[in-house]
């Protein structure tokens, strides 16, 4: 596949036109049954989501004709509600499951080049589908992973020794969450010494487990000792599936759990429960990375694998070299999965008109070192699609691309001509929190909020802290410093507003008690959100939300001067 991406991409893009040559949207462009790259670029726009919309409102209705795909559209998958406001309806098709399980089916062979005995034990995997719902026209909606856990293909999937997990199936498949997160790390704990790997889809997920543990390891410890299933488990075949993994009490470890539970000291406690655990299987790139110091903290410093790189649109490639540092993070594209073209993205050039964006370029020629925006065309029928994400080039795997993923494409925060994206709101907290070491203490989680309801408007940002050492945690002095610390990190058009035209009040950072965002993911929950797709928002702009936060405000803290600025550089 990567020896001759291109060749590949020629292949994929005219079987995807020739199979949908029929439909209505490729003749609403009058393409006329053309499968070459050039007609196809000069014909067909590039897209967004919006763009789209309603067409896939007329087949959530229940239009059943031909509109964006030749093959009847199976389901809708739903994007996590939680990256950019309202959650997007992608239709899919059912051979779908058959790409994706091949990307599936290509993750353990990698590994296996780097950790040896994978096949000797089992996987701790926090795996959970959420109740899906149905269009008005009856079709599924539902994430990705549910619609994967619940097909075929995972439940009847082939015994192999390299993906044995600790969970079963009707745990996995439970539609509680509690109930099955419960059943889960009870299998887990049941299975500790065969352990070889703990993972989750993304960083927060485990991060949720550990949490999971530390509010309910009496019960679980209970239950171990007494050789019987905890009453709130309800669920018929999870109990009945549960009977025949818990045959009898055991009593020794219950009491070690207790022991490694009930202390203040929870650092590596993965490593102290599940001993011959070699790595934890998470995404920590883009908005996961900066749950790499905790993840750190309870992993006893286990190395981190980021392995795939997917999203609700398609799955696109895999990291090759699974056990690098997060920060190198590289996936190489598999150009049989769908048609890629790349929108080059300059991050201080002016925004590109609508009307004359510059010249898309093929998956072969982009460029080491450049930046460009992803644009895919779909077996599904999506057609030179806007993903949002923003992809470097890294390097090349034979002749296939390597991509570092930089950020989705969306500004954070912005109070007048000022556009804050994640990148940079992640890159100024890691700058500030450095302020936080010397007092043993790492920023949990994060999200933000451009209060324009003061005069000037100001950025919020919201905190939630570990303090390790509670005798003693950062001043207030210092935490005023992080909030000068993370205007300091900022570009200079905030600055610029911030200080010669004071259009920008100074910048506020609200400690929130812990737990605030586990509550906060609850809340998401109950609202529609995936448990597996959940990512905390970086922004938040909700009247609810932002009212929630700040209940739960311990202490405000604010720049205590304005950041440094050079008027020479205007």
């Amino acid at each position: 596949m990567t020896r001759k991406a291109d060749a590949v991409q020629e292949r994929v893009l005219g079987e995807i036109l020739l199979r949908n040559a029929k439909t209505e949207y490729l003749r609403r462009f009058q393409l006329n049954g053309a499968t070459d790259r050039d007609t196809f670029k000069s014909k067909i726009p590039v897209v967004s989501y919006e763009d789209l919309l309603p067409d896939i409102q007329r087949i959530a209705n229940g239009d059943r004709s031909s509109i964006f795909s030749a093959h009847p559209i199976s389901e809708f998958l739903t994007s996590s509600a939680t990256s950019a406001g309202e959650s997007k309806l992608m239709p899919t098709i059912h051979e779908e499951l058959d790409r994706r399980q091949l990307l599936y089916s290509l993750l353990m062979p990698v590994m296996n080049l780097y950790v040896s005995g994978l096949d000797k034990g089992k996987g701790l995997y926090f795996l959970f589908v959420k109740a899906e719902t149905k269009t008005p026209g009856g079709l599924l909606a539902r994430p990705v992973l549910t619609s994967y856990y619940k097909s075929e293909h995972f439940k009847t999937r082939p015994y192999d020794p390299y993906n044995v997990y600790t969970s079963p199936n009707e745990a996995i498949l439970c539609a509680d969450s509690f109930q099955s997160m419960y059943t889960q790390m009870l299998c887990g704990l049941l299975m500790r010494e065969e352990v070889l790997r703990v993972g989750a889809v993304f960083a927060s997920g485990l991060l949720r487990a550990i949490r999971f543990l530390q509010l309910h390891w009496q019960q679980l410890a209970h239950d171990i000792s007494a050789g019987a299933l905890n009453p709130k488990i309800t669920d018929p075949a999870l109990r009945d599936c549960m009977s025949k993994i818990i045959v009898k009490p055991n009593p020794e470890l219950s009491k070690f759990i207790t022991q490694e539970c009930s202390g203040e000291n929870w650092e590596g406690i993965i490593t102290r429960i599940w001993p011959n655990t070699k790595y934890l299987d998470v995404i920590v790139t883009g908005a996961m990375a900066q749950y790499i110091p905790t993840l750190e903290y309870y992993g006893g410093g286990l190395p981190l694998s980021c392995t795939m790189y997917a999203s609700s649109e398609c799955y696109f490639g895999l990291n090759l070299k699974p056990m690098s540092n997060p920060s190198e993070v590289s996936y190489t594209i598999m150009p049989n999965m769908c048609y890629c073209e790349f929108l080059p993205h300059e991050p201080d050039a002016p925004a590109v008109s609508r009307d004359s964006p510059p010249p898309l370029v093929d998956l072969a020629d982009v460029e080491v070192g450049k930046q460009y925006e992803l644009i895919i065309t779909t077996y599904a029928g999506l057609c030179r699609y806007r993903v949002g994400d923003i992809l470097q080039v890294t390097d090349f795997y034979n002749s296939a691309p390597q991509f570092r993923f930089i950020r989705r494409k969306n500004v954070l925060l912005s109070i007048d001509s000022d556009k804050t994206d994640e990148a940079e709101l992640q890159k100024a907290g890691d700058n500030a929190s450095a302020l936080l070491q010397e007092f043993n203490t790492s920023v949990v989680e994060y999200t933000s909020y451009a209060d324009a309801k003061s005069i000037p408007g100001h950025y919020v940002i919201y905190w939630e802290l570990l303090v390790k050492e509670p005798a003693n945690p950062p001043t207030h002095e210092v935490l005023n410093l992080c909030c000068l610390a993370m205007e300091e990190s900022l570009n200079s058009v905030y600055r610029q507003i911030r200080v010669a035209d004071n259009s920008i009040g100074p910048l506020e950072i609200r400690v929130v008690k812990n737990g605030t965002f586990e509550e906060l993911m609850d809340y998401a929950i109950s609202r529609g959100a995936s448990i597996n797709q959940y990512k905390v928002p970086r922004c938040v702009n909700s009247s609810p939300i932002v009212e929630f936060l700040d209940s739960r405000v311990t202490s405000k803290h604010f720049s205590p001067a304005p950041p440094q600025w050079n008027s020479e550089r205007r």
